[in-house]
């Protein structure tokens, strides 16, 4: 190499733009040929506008160097542009087009709320009209319970039950008949006495010696409202052990036993703290009834008796 010339690889020639500077211009430096970037036969190729990779020719010619680039007219309004085609128009090329709306293109239906607010509307109503049958049906089976006015009871008519009667023998009384010693017809042998303390009856008055056969007591019940079930209550005294006497209902025996038991749990022969009380439920027929406790085979009639008194019903005190 000589002073001054460096060669044909200079510096202006490896810049691509050496062409555009005075110094790059006497070196000889020449702008790209053929559309290319860069230096002739450069790898590098600039595209047309327009031109595509499918394969299909370009649609324009590529401007020469100092010479402004074809501009494709514009299409009119509304026509298809020569230059352009869209790429589904491309044989192979993948869809991109939206799907057409079903239903004409209208606006999808929403839920159907006022069938839900018809169904809810319903549904109220049925809970509000099934509270209202309800408390319906309870008040008249309230009503039916009050107008019964009688326990249930498993206990047959004929049949006498096992009290636990109090020892105090006070209490309350309806206002269905009562009676006491001074107004009971005695029979056999059965009198009147007034020794042993804790009689109920007016003066303290009582029946004994009712401990021996054919010995009775008779009350005469007038009154009784209409017919059916009643519990007859007797006031009395025995000490020691459990005893149990014959009960007659209009001239008829009536069930087992009236039983007339120590509940007061005392002593043998301690009368006056033996008074205690105990019932039988017989069935009465309206007006007037005879009732009959007495001392038949096999009872045990160790008792004092002193009153008597009814109640509607098979109650127990």
């Amino acid at each position: 190499m000589t002073p001054g010339n460096n060669g044909a690889s200079t510096p202006e020639d490896d810049d691509p733009f050496g062409y555009l500077y005075a110094d790059g211009q006497a070196n000889g430096a020449q702008p790209p040929s053929g559309g290319g970037y860069g230096y002739p036969n450069s790898v590098s190729r600039v595209r047309a506008v327009g031109e595509r990779r499918n394969g299909q020719p370009p649609q324009q010619q590529t401007a020469q160097y100092g010479q402004p680039p074809t501009v494709p007219q514009q299409g009119a309004y509304g026509q298809p542009n020569a230059h352009y085609a869209a790429p589904e128009n491309f044989g192979g090329g993948p869809s991109t087009g939206r799907q057409p709306v079903q239903n004409g293109g209208g606006r999808g239906r929403g839920p159907n709320t006022k069938g839900l607010l018809i169904g809810a509307v319903a549904v109220v109503a049925a809970v509000v009209i099934g509270i209202v049958v309800a408390m319906a049906g309870g008040d008249d089976d309230a009503n039916d319970n009050k107008a019964s006015g009688q326990p249930s009871s498993s206990a047959a008519a004929s049949g006498s039950p096992s009290p636990s009667a109090s020892a105090s023998g006070d209490e309350s009384k309806d206002e269905l008949p009562q009676t006491d010693a001074k107004a009971l017809n005695l029979g056999g042998s059965a009198a009147l006495a007034s020794d042993v303390k804790g009689a109920q009856a007016a003066g303290g008055t009582y029946v004994g010696n009712l401990n021996q056969v054919g010995n009775s007591v008779t009350w005469t019940v007038n009154g009784i409202p209409s017919d059916g079930a009643y519990t007859l209550f007797a006031h009395y005294s025995t000490p020691g052990e459990d005893q149990a006497m014959t009960l007659t209902v209009n001239g008829k025996t009536f069930g087992s036993k009236f039983p007339l038991k120590n509940y007061a749990h005392a002593p043998a022969g301690d009368f006056v703290k033996g008074w205690t009380t105990s019932y039988t439920w017989p069935t009465l027929t309206k007006g007037t009834n005879t009732l009959s406790i007495s001392c038949q085979d096999g009872d045990k009639c160790n008792v004092l008796l002193d009153q008597l008194w009814v109640k509607a019903g098979q109650v127990t005190k």
